[in-house]
């Protein structure tokens, strides 16, 4: 049956929660959240998994108690660097219990950006020490206590350790439901600039945008090939755009990206306005929202992207939160020369019978390639 999140959390046995949001973990997020909201005293959602590594080493160093990450399996690559070089015991020896779901997992259906990490989930682990055990519908509460009992002198010694989540293994206290104050829909938004974007090249972000990029481009019955839909990597689309920009200046690139991928790796933005492509155009659309897994908050709607471009070296910057000021601004791009960032406040959700992709990565590659090389 699973263990419920409520009582996940108290086996634990920590007072200090730090990670990046999963969907597999939803029951444990919510249960959090409800606990704790994001008192960081208690709990933080992190830019990403290695930051979570990070602020968590530095619970430990400042208590001497064992801190909890939280992330999905995607993000070990994240935690690969800390893991070897800060927390390792042939380093620091800072002990930390990971909490990871498991997408991908080996026999499962899935999607193709889960499977090749989702196989090598345990074997990660494995290469740098980490014990780990499966939170499944089989365990229950006697058990996973053993499990964390046994895992004591692990932690004594400065080792880490994992529970693998899979589906059903936590079962959630209640639903929680998350919203902001913003009224224009990402999908009306994306209409808008598909619109206004004609043939030119688009890459876009993880999650719903580019499920909903797709499933416009099906409706109005156009050609994928503009698309470079990023439907793993989170964090990088606006790498791969600039990679694209810099070596084809005749075409007007955009990236469209989402407020929690630029936080997991905002570096990028720096590097994006010091090598200033002037036909590069990156949206950022701001819900505030982890939404594509579960919709638990960012820390972004405590500043704007506009101001930190700006500050960057953006050359064009502009919020918007309507579609009036959207087309407004969209408008001016034509006469401005880059980089430019739009950030559009987008309200929470989606259509309920929203699909995904069905061109395979491979066949969405080479289309692509051919759109921006022909």
């Amino acid at each position: 049956m699973g263990i419920l999140a409520c009582d996940f959390i108290d086996l634990l046995g920590s007072d200090f929660f730090c990670g990046v949001p999963d969907s597999k973990l939803r029951p444990f997020c919510d249960a959090l959240m409800t606990r704790y909201g994001v008192d960081p005293t208690h709990h933080i959602i992190a830019a990403n998994e290695g930051n979570a590594c990070a602020i968590a080493a530095g619970y430990h160093l400042a208590t001497g108690k064992i801190p909890v990450v939280y992330l999905q399996n995607s993000g070990e690559g994240n935690i690969i660097n800390p893991l070897a070089s800060l927390l390792h015991p042939d380093v620091y020896g800072i002990p930390v219990l990971f909490v990871i779901g498991w997408r991908g997992e080996p026999d499962l259906h899935d999607e193709p950006q889960h499977m090749v990490q989702g196989g090598v989930t345990l074997s990660l682990l494995d290469e740098f020490g980490v014990a780990h055990a499966i939170v499944d519908t089989e365990i229950d509460e006697t058990r996973l206590a053993d499990i964390l009992h046994a895992w004591k002198p692990l932690f004594a010694q400065g080792k880490s350790a994992a529970l693998i989540v899979r589906k059903g293994g936590l079962v959630a206290n209640e639903k929680r439901s998350y919203a902001n104050d913003h009224t224009l829909l990402r999908e009306d938004a994306l209409r808008e600039i598909l619109r206004h974007s004609g043939d030119d090249p688009i890459v876009c972000t993880t999650g719903k945008s580019s499920r909903e990029i797709f499933e416009l481009r099906e409706k109005n019955g156009e050609s994928h090939d503009r698309d470079f839909l990023t439907v793993g990597s989170m964090g990088h689309a606006s790498s791969i755009a600039l990679g694209i920009a810099l070596h084809s200046p005749q075409k007007r690139v955009w990236c469209i990206d989402g407020d929690g991928a630029v936080l997991m790796h905002m570096g990028a933005m720096a590097v994006i306005a010091a090598h200033a492509p002037k036909t590069f155009i990156h949206v950022v659309i701001n819900n505030t929202a982890h939404e594509s897994v579960g919709g638990l908050p960012t820390v972004a709607g405590s500043f704007t992207f506009t101001s930190i471009a700006v500050s960057l070296g953006y050359r064009y910057t502009h919020r918007v939160y309507d579609l009036e000021g959207l087309t407004s601004a969209l408008n001016e791009l034509d006469s401005c020369e880059g980089p430019s960032l739009l950030e559009i406040c987008c309200k929470m959700g989606s259509r309920k019978d929203l699909g995904r992709p069905t061109i395979s990565p491979q066949s969405s590659k080479k289309a692509f390639m051919g759109h921006v090389q022909g």
